[in-house]
């Protein structure tokens, strides 16, 4: 299975998990394609970021959503409509964690894969 980040993000966050706070977040949009199939999952992780050249992941306080499952290859035009609707159900992962990502807060520049 190909992996490819179609989308990459981390902003300035707030959670605490497992006792340890959270301060950031990485939001990544991925697409996996094998044996004719893709698959678009979008993750939301969050980690401690206890500095600004902390960027240690850690998939403790992670949830992840598939977005679309199918037969076929990427296709741009799909990918600009999860893009545009990205921010709501991150939004709702990161709810799920316990968590708020700081839309206006990025940390670094968004990578397209």
């Amino acid at each position: 299975m190909n992996d490819i980040h179609v989308y990459a993000q981390y902003f300035a966050a707030s959670a605490e998990f497992a006792g340890i706070p959270r301060r950031a977040a990485a939001v990544f949009l991925t697409a996996s394609s094998a044996e004719g199939n893709i698959r678009y999952a979008l993750t939301v992780t969050f980690f401690p970021h206890e500095s600004a050249e902390d960027f240690g992941i850690s998939y403790d306080a992670a949830a992840e959503t598939v977005l679309y499952e199918a037969r076929g290859r990427r296709s741009k035009k799909r990918e600009q409509t999860m893009l545009g609707s990205l921010r709501e159900k991150a939004d709702a992962l990161a709810a799920e964690l316990g968590g708020r990502i700081f839309w206006d807060q990025p940390l670094i520049e968004a990578r397209f894969g």
